[in-house]
């Protein structure tokens, strides 16, 4: 079955212009639930609920559950697959993805008896806390290269360029990621900033890409705590964010070695953690 990608909706909109109104049609980012499920040898498990922008979704799912520590690597992976169930609805089996894991590979389903909900505003409730992830083995930032302040000042409009989606909606946030010459290797975008970031996990988790060593991740809101915590599990050294860290995300960033960078605006950029790996270009 092949993935879905509406990802834009058309809708009618009244536009008021002064004392003229204009009825035109406008597109829109398409938002619906995804639900993802895990089946591990006679257990079957709801994961999450979120609200995403359709497509990309088996890395959505596939990124998430590394994010969460369910799975490790790409063989752990067995299948990923629409729902079949012929009991549900036709056009509801695209929002609903079955993720079959090797029952080989020991895993903790424990956390997913939460059940618990994403949302595209807040990300996932409940999450652990910090000394939760400082626990965890999977996680490794190394001490990698230095690269120039002016390789940070283009992202932005490396970023810009390439948001086809969002140039059609104005609706999606984005997360990309380049390599240490400030080129662009892939981009995510979404209704949430999250399942931005587990789309672009997934995509590198499948393609046997992890750990994303000397690279760097620009995401089109804030740094969140789940966001920082991502880019730890997928390795990646240096984070950068348009808007505003949270305090924990600057926690996150100092513990586990990752250069956070915050306000990124073209000619200017904030360092909250780990400055080493930036220098200043003359």
């Amino acid at each position: 079955m092949k993935q879905r990608a509406d990802k834009t909706t058309t809708t009618t909109v009244i536009s008021h212009k002064g004392t003229q109104l204009l009825k035109s049609e406008d597109l829109v980012a398409t938002e619906e639930p995804l639900e993802i499920r895990v089946h591990y040898g006679e257990s079957f498990e709801t994961a999450a609920v979120t609200m995403r922008t359709p497509g990309d979704d088996f890395e959505l799912a596939a990124g998430f559950l590394r994010s969460e520590g369910i799975v490790t690597d790409r063989d752990d992976i067995l299948d990923i697959s629409y729902c079949l169930d012929s009991e549900v609805d036709a056009q509801q089996r695209f929002n609903i993805v079955n993720v079959l894991i090797d029952p080989d590979k020991r895993v903790d389903l424990t956390p997913l008896q939460r059940h618990f909900v994403m949302s595209s505003a807040c990300g996932v409730c409940g999450k652990a806390s910090l000394e939760a992830l400082s626990s965890r083995e999977d996680i490794s930032v190394l001490k990698d290269g230095v690269i120039g302040s002016d390789i940070i000042y283009g992202l932005p409009d490396s970023l810009e360029n390439a948001q086809s989606i969002f140039k059609a909606t104005g609706g999606l946030h984005a997360a990309a990621l380049f390599d240490y010459d400030g080129k662009l290797v892939e981009l995510r975008e979404d209704v949430g900033r999250h399942n931005a970031l587990d789309k672009l996990m997934g995509w590198a988790l499948m393609g046997n890409k992890l750990p994303l060593r000397n690279h760097i991740l620009l995401v089109s809101g804030r740094a969140s705590f789940e966001l920082l915590q991502k880019c730890a599990v997928g390795g990646i050294s240096i984070f950068c964010a348009v808007s505003a860290p949270s305090s924990l995300a600057v926690d996150v960033a100092q513990q586990f070695g990752i250069t956070l960078v915050g306000f990124l605006r073209r000619e200017r950029f904030n360092i909250y953690a780990h400055d080493e790996r930036i220098r200043t270009s003359i």
